[in-house]
């Protein structure tokens, strides 16, 4: 059986003058979830948005929110972030010492939950929490700002990642984030991932927001 593949436009490269807009429009043109990247300025070097935001997109999309916490000690916010309106909510293996207490906390809240690892951290942070989680979150850039370019030692993270989880829990699903676009998006579903996170190749001046959804479906297809 062909398998489902999500394409979460991520909303960081969104214009956020106009971000409920931006929004419904991806809805319309077929998206599939709402990636949400919450930043703190100290996990990552950069500030972006927090439970105000996913309470605003919660009213105007009826998508998944898929919110990827990239903050330290999430477990002090993953019940607000969930009370505000997430579906998902992704913490990173390297900003905590208790990543299975987060994970549980996010199951108890109510939402799906995922785990994040940076480009250079290795895989076996997944292996003694499969049992917890919804979502495994391989970053292809290093956090913290839009538009990077895609490390190419992701796709072998991928392939490897894809393993591990087809040994641990068959049921979760793989999220690839940072530099996802045209060129790469059906070599990364080929190798594993079941969910793409796209910033700039959604929210772009060269084409609209449904025309590049549109041309990214078609390169996952084709």
């Amino acid at each position: 059986m062909k398998k489902t593949i999500r394409i979460a436009p991520s909303i960081l490269s969104a214009d956020f003058a106009r971000l409920g807009e931006q929004v419904r429009e991806a809805e319309a043109a077929g998206a599939d979830w709402i990636h949400v990247d919450v930043m703190d300025g100290r996990f990552v070097p950069n500030i972006t948005m927090g439970f105000v935001v996913v309470e605003a997109l919660r009213r105007v999309t009826r998508l998944t929110l898929d919110v990827h916490l990239m903050i330290v000690e999430p477990e002090r916010y993953v019940e607000r972030f969930v009370a505000a309106g997430a579906d998902v909510v992704t913490i990173h293996a390297e900003a905590t010492p208790h990543v299975h207490r987060a994970l549980q906390l996010v199951r108890t809240a109510g939402a799906r939950a995922g785990l994040a690892v940076n480009p250079a951290t290795p895989l076996d942070r997944f292996d003694d929490v499969w049992g917890e989680l919804d979502l495994a979150l391989l970053m292809t850039v290093n956090p913290g700002f839009g538009g990077q370019r895609f490390i190419e030692r992701g796709l072998e993270r991928l392939e490897r990642l894809a393993a591990r989880r087809d040994a641990g829990n068959p049921e979760a699903l793989i999220e690839v984030d940072g530099g996802v676009g045209l060129a790469n998006a059906a070599e990364l579903v080929g190798r594993g991932a079941d969910v793409l996170v796209a910033g700039s190749a959604v929210f772009n001046d060269r084409a609209s927001v449904a025309e590049n959804l549109k041309a990214l479906r078609d390169a996952v297809q084709g």
